[in-house]
Formats: structure tokens, sequence, C-alpha cells
């Protein structure tokens, strides 16, 4: 078992499923299907989710500065708004070449 499931694994014992996937902004099925091995799609987000928020890797935000992974990715998800200027910045730079960004470059 990989070290960030076995965080995953620790925190759901310590609390609940639906709390930490709660915690981590993923449902509680995916966290149980994670944890059995039979989540159909890839992991990818909700391992750098579990990285980010249990684990505390962190990354440097050319809009924010240092900020957790999951700090990061909730970012990644935000829609544009123009009435605020730094959801403006970061929309931009989550879509134009940031290195931590999973977003396609437009």
């Amino acid at each position: 078992m990989s070290d960030w499931l076995r965080s995953l694994e620790t925190a759901c014992s310590h609390s609940s499923q639906n709390r930490v996937a709660k915690r981590l902004g993923v449902s509680a099925a995916m966290i149980s299907q994670a944890l059995k091995g039979k989540y159909p799609g890839d992991v990818t987000n909700l391992r750098k989710r579990v990285e980010g928020e249990l684990m505390g890797a962190s990354v440097d935000c050319p809009v924010l500065g240092r900020i957790s992974v999951r700090e990061c990715l909730d970012c990644q998800r935000q829609p544009f708004a123009a009435t605020n200027a730094q959801r403006v910045r970061l929309y931009r730079a989550c879509r134009s070449g940031c290195p931590n960004s999973s977003i396609e470059e437009k």
C-alpha cells in the first residue's frame, strides 16, 4: 500500500470517510472505492489532495505564494470571476503554463 493510501486510511479510521471526503473536497464513495482498490477512474487527483491536505505537501503558486497542493487544486476548479482581481490572476495563471496546474494551456 502506498504512503498516501495509508494516510487516507489512517485519517478515515480516526474520523469517518464522510468527514475526510468533505475535508478533501471529494465524495465519500470515491474514498471508499480507492481504499478498496476498486476506483474505476484515475486516482491522481485524490492522491494529490491527500498529499496536500493530510501529508502537508505544498507548491509555490505564482499568485498566492506557498500553498497546499489541495488548495492549488481547489483554485484550479474555480470558475472565472471578473469581479475579483485575485480570482482573475489565478484563473489566468492556472491556464497559462503554471507548472503546478493540471489544466491544459489555452
